[in-house]
């Protein structure tokens, strides 16, 4: 298997575990008003926000891979502030998502995750493996591969997953 199919097919299973957690949380004896927005995750956001934070970080994602599928520069999330440096601060840049998000509903929240990660899988399946692995293919990366990009998500992904996963398990969801 190549590095490009391998890491299509690691990013379509993280969906899969995603949407079968997310599945699990709805399972439970709470109404979908509460589960999903009551800050009671750990860390005091609620499941929409660590889903609204990995849709919009996901954003910048995508926008690097249609950037580098359609030969321009990647576009800055308009979520973003144009004060706010993507690259530094990220507690900032977090602070400016959830601001951004946090008036959204659960089911906008939601679709719009599982659209852009479907979105981010088309572009990167449209990008030549080569361009994907070349680090000096585009210059607005820094000398670091497109392919960073798509373990980057599939990092902050599971990162979150298994935070989520772990407290369900120890059945603190009320």
């Amino acid at each position: 298997m190549d590095m490009k199919t391998h890491l299509l097919a690691a990013l379509h299973e993280q969906l899969g575990r995603w949407e079968d957690l997310l599945a699990a949380f709805a399972r439970r004896d709470v109404p979908a008003d509460h589960l999903y927005t009551a800050p009671n995750v750990p860390g005091g956001w609620s499941i929409k926000d660590v889903v609204a934070h990995l849709a919009a970080w996901q954003q910048r994602s995508l926008a690097r891979l249609l950037a580098a599928r359609d030969g321009h520069d990647p576009e800055r999330p308009a979520w973003l502030p144009a004060d706010v440096d993507p690259e530094g601060d990220v507690e900032q840049v977090n602070d400016a998502i959830h601001a951004a998000h946090r008036d959204r509903s659960w089911p906008d929240v939601h679709a719009a995750w599982r659209d852009g990660f479907l979105r981010l899988l088309e572009a990167a399946d449209a990008i030549p493996e080569r361009d994907l692995l070349d680090g000096n293919r585009y210059p607005w990366l820094d000398g670091h591969a497109l392919a960073a990009v798509l373990l980057g998500t599939y990092d902050h992904h599971l990162e979150h997953y298994q935070e989520l996963e772990s407290w369900l398990a120890e059945g603190e969801v009320s």
